[in-house]
């Protein structure tokens, strides 16, 4: 019989839609698998520099491929990703930092809310075509997720901070510690040993590792929280 509660932690940036749709298969999966999943907000363009990657839409045809891709995995997946109306000025100037240290901050202070606070980050960007940078944008978020307005602009104040200024770079430099290259990144804890896989197209192996069932991406025994 397979062990209960085994960790897996997710490295995820908001501004990546493959972490989505792995986030959301996590959250699925992890009563059926009896996981204790931990997200871990990640701050991507640290990622980036760190291991000398570059974005797919640096790239023209990986760009295009993406924009294919997503069309694709939106339908598999049942996660409703529509491609920001502007896609590089979202990916590539705007980024992510505020919106993941606004993350981090609830991870540090109301953990229990952070699942909900990242969806509807990812519903705002990848979703309705909302912004994620402004202040008036996350603190809508936030009161969308379910904090209070008072709680959402506590936690705005404290992105500013050294606190979780750091903490955000701690768990990105775990990340590239473990051999991230990019988001998302898995890695999981079996039989006193960590395995890394990247990409939200591995959740088959992942259930191979942890010796469970793979069930396709959304399976029958859950329902859809989007």
């Amino acid at each position: 019989m397979a062990s209960l509660l085994r960790k897996v932690e997710l490295f995820y940036d908001v501004l990546s839609p493959y972490s989505w749709l792995c986030f959301e298969v996590l959250c699925r999966y992890q009563k059926i698998w009896k996981i204790n999943l931990h997200l871990r907000p990640t701050y991507i363009a640290g990622i980036m520099k760190s291991s000398g990657n570059k974005p797919p839409a640096l790239l023209p045809l990986k760009g295009k491929y993406m924009l294919m891709d997503l069309e694709y995995l939106r339908e598999f997946y049942q996660v409703p990703i529509q491609v920001p109306k502007d896609f590089f000025s979202v990916i590539l100037e705007k980024g992510s930092i505020t919106a993941m240290r606004f993350l981090t901050a609830i991870n540090m202070e109301n953990p229990e809310m952070l699942e909900k606070a990242s969806r509807e980050l990812w519903m705002r960007v990848w979703s309705r075509n909302e912004d994620i940078t402004e202040p008036q944008s996350i603190l809508a978020a936030a009161k969308k997720a379910g904090l209070s307005e008072e709680q959402a602009k506590g936690l705005l104040e404290k992105c500013s901070t050294d606190k979780v200024k750091n903490s955000l770079k701690e768990t990105t430099d775990v990340a590239f510690n473990y051999g991230a290259f990019g988001l998302p990144t898995v890695v999981v804890h079996v039989d006193n040993k960590s395995h890394m896989l990247f990409g939200s197209d591995r959740m088959e192996l992942l259930a191979h590792l942890l010796g469970e069932q793979w069930m396709g991406p959304v399976p029958s025994t859950v329902t859809s929280k989007l």
